[in-house]
């Protein structure tokens, strides 16, 4: 009789286990699910208020820094996260003020996503300043090289252009601003990180997973300075491109 009860009792405390460790992982997908929608509105805000500043290079392209919340989400949660917070913004500009339609939505998740994923997933493999540098950088490369590759495909047909005028914009105006604009918003990646982690684990939303997990990258002074570096010349840059310097 004692036996038996105890293996009841094993059993009742093996279920109350499961039990918890759902709710556990239930309450962490929500946690998760409100961060991510909180940086697709942020990005969203910072997309509309970037398209109210009246600087644009060659009459079609302008800054935008949403990949910079995107990027964070990235590093929080992963590259899908990434990936999805890229798709969930774009179809928020494409169905409010966006006037390019389906061809903008696509080029839109592809920068973004080009630029956020990879740093993301670089970050996850190496959950270091190391890592969150080599990230940001490679994410720079790979969404300058895709958005040359689907500029030219994509500009003749959407703006009726000369395959070579686009071919000839493309080293002239579009490698420097994706270049100018992937640093600016590197810089900005690296400066953000700490405080807005910092900032949702002290309201308990974003949630450590061991020690190493916990401890965000430390930024050195050397790299202070890059990112100072990269923040003004990025600026000046692009003020430079849009004819205002």
């Amino acid at each position: 009789m004692d036996t038996l009860s105890q293996k009841n009792l094993s059993t009742v405390s093996d279920e109350s286990e499961k039990i918890t460790s759902n709710r556990t992982e239930s309450s962490k997908r929500i946690n998760q699910l409100i961060v991510m929608a909180m940086f697709s509105a942020l990005a969203y805000v910072v997309t509309f208020a970037c398209k109210a500043i009246p600087i644009t290079v060659a009459g079609i392209l302008q800054f935008d820094a949403k990949d910079v919340l995107i990027a964070i989400s990235g590093f929080i949660y992963g590259p899908l996260s990434a990936l999805i917070v890229s798709v969930i913004v774009a179809l928020m500009e494409m169905f409010t003020y966006s006037q390019t339609g389906l061809i903008g939505f696509l080029m839109n998740v592809i920068s973004t996503a080009m630029f956020a994923c990879v740093a993301a997933f670089v970050y996850k493999k190496m959950r270091t300043m190391r890592g969150a540098v080599l990230g940001l950088v490679l994410g720079c490369i790979a969404m300058t090289a895709s958005m040359l590759i689907w500029n030219y495909i994509v500009d003749p047909l959407f703006y009726g252009m000369p395959r070579e005028a686009v071919f000839s914009m493309l080293w002239s105006i579009f490698l420097p601003f994706n270049l100018i604009k992937s640093a600016i918003n590197t810089a900005l990646c690296l400066v953000l990180y700490k405080p807005v982690v910092t900032a949702l684990r002290k309201a308990k939303v974003v949630e450590c997973y061991g020690e190493s997990k916990c401890d965000t990258p430390r930024i050195s002074m050397g790299l202070i300075i890059v990112i100072a570096f990269l923040l003004f010349t990025g600026i000046f840059g692009l003020l430079a491109m849009a004819g205002i310097l």
